[in-house]
């Protein structure tokens, strides 16, 4: 395990080999974290939203989720619309 030393200004020199592993070049940001007296310093990836892709991919498909939200929704209005103006309502049908 490479041992550090902090400068004056508080900078750390990683050394390359990790550099190399970790993909990190110069202007890479990166996150760091404080956990149990441990410092931790995690690369943020350059795409952020590449990075995520699929991250949330056990969760189900989101625009099903929202449908069945808007279809419940829609129920819900209907509902409030005929219990205030009665079961005559006209609706527009879809075009084909």
């Amino acid at each position: 395990m490479p041992v550090l030393r902090i400068s004056a200004k508080g900078q750390i020199v990683i050394p390359a080999a990790t550099r190399k592993r970790l993909g990190i070049r110069p202007g890479t940001y990166c996150h760091l974290h404080v956990q149990d007296g441990v410092l931790h310093i995690i690369p943020r990836p350059e795409n952020i939203v590449e990075s995520l892709r699929g991250r949330f991919r056990h969760c189900g498909s989101l625009t099903e989720d929202l449908l069945r939200e808007r279809a419940l929704d829609n129920e819900r209005e209907e509902r409030k619309y005929q219990r205030m103006f009665g079961p005559q309502r006209e609706t527009v049908s879809e075009k084909p």
